[in-house]
């Protein structure tokens, strides 16, 4: 689209002057200024018409669309073309708005729309290359149907926008026309192919682990960054597939073969080259990319731990209708309005010329649907969490990088970032043979120069290692297309045969059919690193590892537990120097960022998609998948070193065992109150401990204050329900003992962003007291957004802190301190502090009187619109966000509304929708959206599902044509 020539001209305007004169005109929209009248006939003239009969160009036939009382569409078409040009304009009379502003995201394109604001997440959209991988994957990858289904939803999408301009299409365009005379363009295909990759980016693995690995050494030693991540506990918590192995001739996975002999490839410790300073640099660089990663618009969620979802399967042998059950509720980002779009995709003869007759959850900009069922199969997805990324350092000049020994020239391109109501930029994108440098978006990097010099005379940027990004959805691959196939497979074979072209994201997916079959398969392009991880590394049992650090540094020891390396812990450490090289030390096992200039290092091939583990119909009788382990340490291939711990997939297996058991079985219903179960697993482990500590204040009356929280938990059964006063003390505990135990040790790259702490100087190996006696410190904020701090508080803290409870005199435990106010000596003194500032904490949020506490009052969510609703005045938030909700559940937990303990209680994932599936009769499952079919602000279907959702319910799910023509409230004919 061509930048605007009738903005504001030369005088640049500001991103809050853009969203003030934005907020004006949606004033006027809402009536505020001029009346009811405009702000009905504004307002309404976007809602979609659902009844009566319209035209539509390009049909060869009639096409139905039946809604339901929630405005849920079910779609009747002769020929798949027709379907699918139906399901684009369907789509865009409810979601336009969030369909353009999906593809300018994934376009690097955002500033057209919204200004010089959005320029720096443009420019890292664009370094990475979205559209155009995109754009690879339509021109050589895609089978020639995908491409006709998707230029057909294509034409439907523009054959709406034909009909439909400005406040006809969202009251956000009624903005945007007014301020910077923005009109969408057409609609192409690859705009749906690239949404992919913001799926698969929000997905992406472990890359926030690796970078938070590296920034934790400035003040952690390596034994200390292996302690906050622990080896997965295959002990405790079973992996999906239970034994299982691979033919190392055929590289073929039987599921039930006996276990392999072998470990993980790849498992331990990746260093990388360079002495301290080398690593201060990395550290600037990294903490450089972090921060500009976090602008980077999350759609699906924060990245990291939390991101998850629970789908398990239950044989009909083990069901009161004789026929699986299948549940699914994947944990995503809450907005407004929802990822997911419910809709039905039907032809009304099945064969080979219109093979789909599906229904479950779609994307809107994407044809076809990503969950749900077909007549014959079900499946549902969660995120497998691969390892599919890796960063590369670069040793750089201005125009080349090293490589083996010698200097190669980056491949470059020029990339022109349109900008609304102001000039354009330009900037030049740089690549290796590793990938994208994505270090060059971020100016703080031109300070690392004087940080990094490293030891070997290789030649190098003055602003120290350049990072480039290794990530499997920037090769073009065939994912769509394995989405038409899995809407139209009919039985196991063909589920896995589409599975096979899921290249990326990788997800688990899970299956049952009609007949009677349950089954699993792990799809995706995952990558097996080089010949470096024959070295020495970490052993999967045992979790050991060597004492080289990140970045080739040698181990740091903290020897008197305050959580600071100083000079009697460098002296102590000085001694255990064993003469490794970097080489020897290394193995590329992706959990931390590699030398690129290094050949052993790079990326040899993929996982045949045979070896892939997969089941089906295993004895046990029932599937979960929970983000947890995908298969025993035995498994010859390395996934990933970072699971989510299991602390969700456990509780499920333990619920379906409890119903089984002495011959029950197990219901529709049954399925729906697991999806609820709010169970904190950490609360059953560190609770004993908290009621045997002995609280005292520092007078009878502050005793007597602490003690009415510490009685809530006497009786409590663990279970986080929205009006639980315990639950809320509980999570205050956890919260403060994350926050007193490792928070405040944390540098400050980790930490919550203006949380500051007065702390010894990172790296400093001189005397702790100045030559007066004066401890030296200094004043350190962090500076991570709330969302993406640490801790988290997720499962691997529970690991973490699950640890270290047996030994009280831990040095996690211990906590410096003043003369006047002493730090924690031991695991109860530090508990006993934990339970004092919670106490303090709640009083200042719920109220003195711990009886009127509640959890829900705490564990709030509210729903924001994407764009005007997060960054707008709050006028404009006020009219597009809805809000709060008092929620149950919690990190973790079955029923995962998800906070971050470092940065408060505030629901930042949620399960984003909710189905089970009866294959006994597809028209007795049952679905729920976070908020509604609408994403028009005042449509009656906006949020007219949350209601239901926040309590647990879920609603009918007609599929049949019965069923629908029954369930229908409106009905619009679409005729050529």
């Amino acid at each position: 689209m061509p930048a605007n020539k009738n903005g504001p001209g030369k005088k640049k305007k500001g991103r809050r002057a853009r969203l003030l004169v934005i907020t004006f005109v949606l004033l006027l929209v809402a009536g505020v200024a001029f009346g009811a009248y405009w702000s009905v006939s504004t307002v309404r003239a976007s809602f979609p018409t659902t009844d009566g009969t319209l035209k539509l160009k390009g049909l060869s036939g009639e096409v139905k669309v039946v809604r339901d009382d929630h405005g849920i569409p079910q779609i009747y078409a002769d020929n798949a073309e027709d379907l699918f040009r139906a399901q684009g304009f369907v789509q865009a009379q409810d979601r336009f708005w969030e369909m353009d502003v999906r593809r300018h995201l994934t376009a690097g394109r955002l500033s057209e729309m919204f200004g010089s604001g959005q320029v720096e997440t443009d420019a890292f959209l664009r370094t990475m290359g979205w559209r155009r991988v995109a754009q690879q994957e339509y021109d050589t990858k895609l089978s020639p149907a995908t491409k006709k289904y998707l230029q057909a939803y294509s034409d439907g999408v523009n054959a709406y926008l034909k009909d439909h301009k400005g406040k006809s299409l969202s009251v956000e365009y009624a903005a945007l026309e007014f301020e910077n005379d923005y009109k969408p363009e057409a609609w192409t295909p690859v705009d749906s192919v690239a949404w992919l990759k913001a799926m698969a980016w929000d997905l992406r693995g472990n890359m926030q682990e690796e970078i938070d690995r590296s920034l934790a050494s400035s003040r952690l030693n390596p034994k200390q960054i292996e302690q906050l991540y622990p080896a997965y506990p295959y002990d405790r918590n079973k992996p999906i597939t239970e034994g299982g192995t691979v033919d190392t001739a055929t590289k073929t996975y039987d599921p039930k073969g006996a276990a392999g002999t072998g470990t993980q490839a790849g498992a331990g410790q990746n260093a990388t080259t360079g002495g301290g300073a080398a690593a201060g640099g990395l550290r600037s660089s990294l903490s450089s990319l972090s921060s500009t990663l976090e602008k980077v618009p999350a759609l699906l969620g924060p990245n990291g731990n939390g991101i998850g979802s629970n789908s398990w399967v239950v044989s009909g042998k083990y069901t009161t209708t004789g026929k699986p059950l299948l549940a699914n509720d994947p944990h995503l980002a809450p907005q407004m309005p929802s990822l997911w779009y419910q809709m039905g995709l039907h032809c009304t003869k099945t064969g080979a010329q219109c093979p789909y007759d599906v229904a479950g959850y779609s994307f809107s900009g994407m044809p076809g649907v990503i969950i749900g069922h077909n007549k014959d199969i079900a499946w549902g997805m969660t995120n497998l969490g691969a390892d599919v990324s890796d960063l590369y350092l670069e040793k750089v000049t201005a125009d080349s990088y090293l490589y083996d020994g010698k200097q190669k020239p980056f491949v470059t391109r020029k990339e022109t970032i349109k900008v609304a109501g102001e000039k354009s930029r330009e900037i030049t994108v740089r690549e290796t043979n590793n990938g994208p440098i994505v270090s060059d978006r971020n100016d703080e990097l031109v300070k690392v120069g004087a940080k990094a010099p490293v030891k070997d005379p290789a030649p190098d940027r003055a602003d120290g290692y350049a990072v480039a990004l290794r990530w499997t959805a920037l090769d073009a691959g065939k994912t769509m297309d394995g989405l038409f196939a899995l809407n139209q497979a009919n039985d196991f074979q063909s589920f896995r045969k589409a599975a096979a072209d899921f290249d990326v994201p990788s997800q688990n997916l899970i299956y049952a059919d009609t007949k009677g079959n349950i089954g699993y398969q792990a799809p995706g392009r995952i990558p097996v690193r080089g010949k470096a991880g024959e070295a020495k590394g970490e052993d999967q049992a045992t979790g050991q590892t060597g004492q080289t650090g990140a970045n080739g540094t040698t181990a740091r020891t903290d020897t008197n537990g305050d959580g600071r390396i100083d000079a009697k812990d460098e002296a102590k450490d000085e001694a255990k120097t064993d003469g490794k090289t970097d080489a020897q030390a290394a193995a590329p096992d992706g959990r931390l960022p590699a030398p690129g200039w290094d050949p052993a290092y790079q990326w040899t091939g993929w996982i045949p998609q045979s070896a892939l583990p997969y089941d089906y119909n295993p004895e046990r009788g029932y599937i979960v998948t929970a983000n947890q382990a995908v298969a025993d340490k035995k498994y010859p291939y390395l996934l990933t070193q970072d699971w989510g711990y299991g602390a969700r997939s456990q509780r499920i297996n333990e619920l379906i065992q409890s119903k089984i058991k002495d011959g029950g079985k197990i219901s529709t219903d049954d399925m729906q109150k697991m999806q609820l179960d709010n169970n904190s697993e950490i609360a059953k482990l560190l609770t004993p401990y908290l009621l045997k500590i002995d609280v005292k204040g520092a007078n009878e009356r502050e005793t007597k204050y602490v003690r009415e929280a510490q009685k809530l938990l006497k009786d409590w059964d663990y279970s986080q329900e929205a009006d639980s006063a315990a639950a809320a003390y509980f999570n205050a505990v956890w919260r403060n003992t994350l926050k007193l135990a490792f928070g405040n040790k944390l540098p400050k790259e980790l930490r919550v962003k203006d949380q500051c702490l007065r702390v010894r100087p990172a790296d400093d190996s001189r005397p702790q007291e100045d030559l007066d006696g004066n401890t030296r410190l200094v004043l350190e904020c962090g500076e991570r957004e709330p969302d993406n701090a640490q801790p988290d508080g997720g499962d691997r803290w529970f690991e973490v802190v699950r640890s270290i409870l047996g030994k009280p005199e831990d040095s996690w435990w211990k906590t410096s301190g003043t003369r006047t106010n002493p730090g924690a000596k031991n695991r109860d003194e530090l508990l006993e502090r934990a339970m004092k500032d919670a106490r303090w904490e709640l009083t200042s949020k719920l109220g003195k009187d711990v009886t009127s506490w509640s959890w829900g009052r705490l564990h709030q969510l509210n729903l924001k619109n994407q764009t005007l609703g997060k960054e707008g005045p709050g006028i404009v938030k006020w009219m597009l966000n809805r809000g709060p909700w008092n929620l149950a559940g919690g990190e973790a937990a079955v029923n995962a509304a998800g906070w971050n303990a470092a940065g408060g209680y505030d629901v930042i994932w949620v399960p984003s929708m909710r189905m089970v599936v009866n294959l006994d009769d597809l028209d007795k499952s049952r679905w729920i959206n976070l908020t509604g079919a609408s994403g028009h602000a005042y449509n009656a279907h906006y949020y007219d599902q949350t209601d239901k959702w926040a309590k647990g319910e879920l609603l009918p799910w007609a599929f049949s044509p019965d069923a629908v023509k029954k369930s229908g409230d409106a009905t619009l004919t679409l005729k050529p």
